[in-house]
This record gives C-alpha cells, sequence and structure tokens, in this order.
C-alpha cells in the first residue's frame, strides 16, 4: 500500500493544477489518470477546438491540433514529473473514505499489471465530465458524432447538422462553415447561448446565419435517421463523470448535477474534495483550476480572496463573444436595479482598422455606481471581458472605469466608450 498526503483522481486542468500547487506547498502528492494527461480540455476540448478556430484550412487545422495538444500534453506531464509529485496511471476505485485502489497499474508498460491501494487524509476528486447524448432514434448511426469524434475527422463533412446551439454547438459551426461546409443548427431552446444576454446571442445568430449558417430554433428532435447530412454532431451538453464507487467514500452525489459540494469544494465527507466539472458548478476549465486552489488552500488551512461568483466565459465563434456576470434578463427577472451601456464596434479605430466592425458589448452597472456584468459578441470580445471582470472582482464603480486611461488605438476603448 503506498501511503501518501493527498490523491488526486483526474489530471486534467483542476487535477493537475491541484498537484502542482500542492507539492509547491509541501504537500506529497499522488495523481491518478486513466487517459492521457490534460483532460478533455487539453486532449478533446478547448486546445483542439482552439487550433481549427485560427487554422485557415480543414487540412491545415487537422494536423495543427495534434501537434499543439501534444506539445502542451508533454507539458502537463513534465509539471507531473515535479518532486512531490507521483503519476499512476490507471483507473482509480474507492475502498473507503481514504482509500481507493487503482487498476491497471502502469497498464501503458504493463496491461496485466496487478492493482495498487493507495490511502491518504486528503482526497481530491478531479473526473470530469464526458458528452451527455438523447436517447433518440438513430443515436446509433455511426454519422452520429460527440466533438471527441468529430476532431478526429480527416475530411470535411460536407453538409454537417449540429444538434444544440450552446458554446460547442456554436463554435464547431462557425469553424466548419469557415471550411466550406453546409451547417445546419437544431436547438430546442428560443435562442443559443443561453448563457449570454439575449440581445447580443440573437446578433451572433444574425450574422452567423449571413455567414450561410442554418438554424431551426424552437425545435425538438425525434429522431436523427431523417436529418439529411453527412455527419450529426450532438452537441446537447455534457454530465459529470461519477462512479458507482463513490457510494462506498460516503459522500453525496447525483448522477445528473454530480459531486455536492460546499464553497471549499470539499463533499459531505470530511477530506474529500470535488473540484470541476464533476461537481457541476461551472464546467470551464479555468474553474476547475481555481477550484483546485481553494481547495488545497483548505486543505493546508489557508484563506484566498478568489471570487467564484465572478466567472467569465467566452465562446469562440467568429466573431467570439463572452460574458461576466448576469444578463440583462437575469438582472430583470431578479428584480436588480441597474443602467444598461452600450457600445459598438463599428465606431472604434482600431475594429475599422482591423476590418473587424461588427459587434456590441452592453454593460451593466448598479444605479449606486458598481458593475454587475458586461456580455460582448466581436473580434477579441473575451479580452474585453477578461478586462471587466477583473474590475468587478475590484467592485469598480462607473466612475472610476471613466477615470482609468486605455490605450489608442485598441478594442479596449470599447469598454470605455460605454462609459461615456
Amino acid at each position: 500500500m503506498i501511503t501518501t498526503d493527498l490523491i488526486i483522481i483526474g489530471a486534467g486542468p483542476g487535477g493537475y493544477r491541484a498537484a502542482e500547487y500542492a507539492a509547491k506547498n509541501g504537500l506529497q502528492v499522488v495523481i491518478i489518470e486513466q487517459d492521457e494527461v490534460g483532460g478533455t480540455c487539453l486532449n478533446r476540448g478547448c486546445i483542439p477546438t482552439k487550433t481549427y478556430v485560427h487554422a485557415a484550412t480543414f487540412q491545415e487545422a487537422f494536423e495543427r491540433q495534434q501537434q499543439v495538444v501534444g506539445l502542451l500534453r508533454s507539458g502537463v506531464e513534465q509539471i507531473l514529473s515535479a518532486p512531490g509529485i507521483t503519476l499512476v496511471r490507471g483507473t482509480a476505485a474507492f475502498i473507503d473514505a481514504h482509500t481507493v485502489t487503482v487498476c491497471g497499474f502502469d497498464k501503458a508498460t504493463n496491461p496485466t499489471a496487478t492493482s495498487e491501494t493507495i490511502t491518504a487524509p486528503h482526497i481530491i476528486i478531479a473526473t470530469g465530465s464526458s458528452a451527455k447524448l438523447l436517447p433518440i432514434e438513430g443515436i446509433d448511426e455511426p454519422r452520429v458524432m460527440t466533438s471527441t469524434e468529430l476532431l478526429q475527422l480527416s475530411v470535411l463533412p460536407q453538409r454537417l447538422c449540429i444538434i444544440g446551439a450552446g458554446v460547442i454547438g456554436m463554435e464547431f459551426a462557425s469553424v466548419f462553415n469557415r471550411f466550406g461546409s453546409e451547417v445546419t443548427v437544431i436547438e430546442y431552446l428560443k435562442e443559443c447561448l443561453p448563457m449570454l444576454d439575449s440581445d447580443i446571442a440573437k446578433r451572433l445568430r444574425k450574422y452567423l446565419e449571413k455567414r450561410g449558417i442554418k438554424f431551426q430554433m424552437k425545435t425538438a428532435v425525434q429522431s436523427l435517421k431523417d436529418i439529411d447530412a453527412d455527419v450529426i454532431l450532438m452537441a446537447t451538453g455534457r454530465k459529470p463523470n461519477v462512479s458507482e464507487d463513490f457510494q462506498k467514500a460516503g459522500f453525496e452525489y447525483d448522477e445528473r448535477k454530480g459531486i455536492t459540494v460546499d464553497n471549499n469544494f470539499e463533499t459531505t465527507v470530511k477530506g474529500i474534495y470535488a473540484i470541476g466539472d464533476v461537481n457541476g458548478r461551472q464546467m470551464l476549465a479555468h474553474a476547475a483550476e481555481m477550484q483546485a486552489i481553494r481547495a488545497v488552500n483548505h486543505i493546508m488551512g489557508k484563506t484566498d480572496g478568489i471570487r467564484f461568483d465572478i466567472m467569465p466565459a467566452a465562446i469562440f465563434t467568429e466573431p467570439e463573444a463572452a460574458c461576466v456576470g448576469p444578463s440583462e434578463d437575469q438582472l430583470k427577472e431578479q428584480g436588480i436595479e441597474y443602467v444598461c451601456k452600450k457600445a459598438f464596434w463599428r465606431a472604434n479605430g482600431k475594429a475599422q482598422a482591423m476590418g473587424e466592425t461588427e459587434g456590441m458589448l452592453k454593460l451593466f452597472v448598479a444605479t449606486d455606481g458598481p458593475i454587475l456584468g458586461c456580455h460582448a459578441y466581436g473580434a477579441h470580445a473575451a479580452d474585453l471581458i477578461q478586462e471587466c471582470s477583473v474590475l468587478m472582482c475590484k467592485s469598480t464603480t462607473l466612475s472610476e472605469l471613466r477615470d482609468m486611461i486605455h490605450i489608442h488605438p485598441t478594442l479596449s476603448e470599447i469598454l470605455k466608450a460605454a462609459v461615456e
């Protein structure tokens, strides 16, 4: 049996960040991974998708994603080879609240190796999430894929149908439309990207329609057999990766909602934590990384000032969209008094010089001054939202932002223009 200070199950963005941070703070860490290090984000999600966003052709994107993923994966492996960290390859399963077994121990070199038992006073679960599929007719057809299989295609599909207009669906719709595929998006809700302000989401959708993407909103899919497409992408959300062996550890979890945690990401069993997609709170790589920091801080008795109520997010369509804080719809629903300030890319000198004039920003400010949120679409919208997120973390008021100097000419002046 191996005894250590901290066991981490899963070497995705949350897991490897927790391992790195814990080891730097003097803890002995064993991190267990059954697949490639880096998790979904690096191997099948954020990173390979962004190589498609920035590639000129489909073939270039297909070849480059493998290079980029390989390079970054080796970087994560280097992190996990640091002193104080032991990377164990295999599938973890709980025996009790402080003990796990690893089946297929070192299976990369010996697939028939016997299991290993590891014990620790603290365990962090970072098992991530997987694609959620609808139980409908035709789901087992070879042409029906998740984002994982779509990224492995070496031939551009002539006709691509995407079920779901969330982040994954909209990013792939934008990318494959640019590569030349005929793209149709089918969505059950009345608007795409429900996390975005509905005004921003509608404007982005209308712009993508002008580029040739077909949208069928408020449409429920009953069968995939009748869809005329070479490839069907199921982009209907993700589900937490939970396991029956969790019952042996004794903490509360739900197969649909994930593991129940408190504000320190500790489960209902003391000493066991759950970070990232598996707790179902905020399915974002950067959220998982910061949850890792909070969990390790709690283990060590440290406090921090991380604001999990202020979580920026981006959608890398073309142009991209991003948001932080509540939308105007949510502010109205909650009965919060606010003032909405707007600015447009077409009025910005840098945007005109770049030939990127499509876009709008909405800044929401409380009547007593502090910034409540910001939603936008347009070139480099994520960068503007990141600036606003920093300001919100420091409770910046409208008048304070008005007094801040912004470089000219830059797209960041769009945020300043909204204030003025």
